[in-house]
């Protein structure tokens, strides 16, 4: 199957990029490729991170804000990170509890209490989370985070 997205103008805009990158997602999930054809002379490089970017660093647990430390607790920063590795993808809360607690005999609304913290220590300048009414939460697809194996 062929996909032609026609992208005109001198820069694609970030809602593109958004949209191959999603169909880049989908097509390799079934073990297809993606092939990118692009007129233009110049090659097109992805936009700026605009806003303060969030670095996860596994290896030592911590979380840096800007270069700043973050002081987050153990399961917020497991939540933050088990988003973070699976963008784009909504997660209701039962399953949030068996992937990050481990358990799903706690209130669901224990999920909640730790996604409202979380977003309290990031501050209303790094949307990160976002809640999906009626189903759970899911990574904001403007949320600058990047996980980095080692410090």
């Amino acid at each position: 199957m062929t996909l032609a997205i026609p992208l005109t103008g001198d820069a694609v805009s970030p809602q593109a990029h958004k949209l191959l990158s999603a169909v880049r997602e989908l097509v390799e999930l079934s073990k297809g490729t993606v092939t990118v054809e692009q007129a233009a002379a110049e090659p097109v490089e992805p936009p700026l991170a605009a806003g303060p970017e969030v670095r996860l660093l596994t290896g030592s647990r911590q979380a840096l804000l800007d270069g700043a430390a973050l002081p987050l607790t153990r399961l917020e920063f497991d939540l933050l990170l088990y988003l973070a590795e699976r963008p784009r993808r909504v997660f209701s809360r039962a399953q949030l509890l068996a992937a990050v607690w481990g358990y799903e005999r706690a209130g669901e609304r224990t999920v909640d209490v730790h996604v409202r913290r979380l977003r309290l220590k990031l501050g209303a300048s790094v949307p990160a989370i976002t809640t999906v009414y009626g189903v759970g939460y899911r990574l904001a697809d403007d949320a600058h985070i990047a996980v980095l194996p080692h410090d």
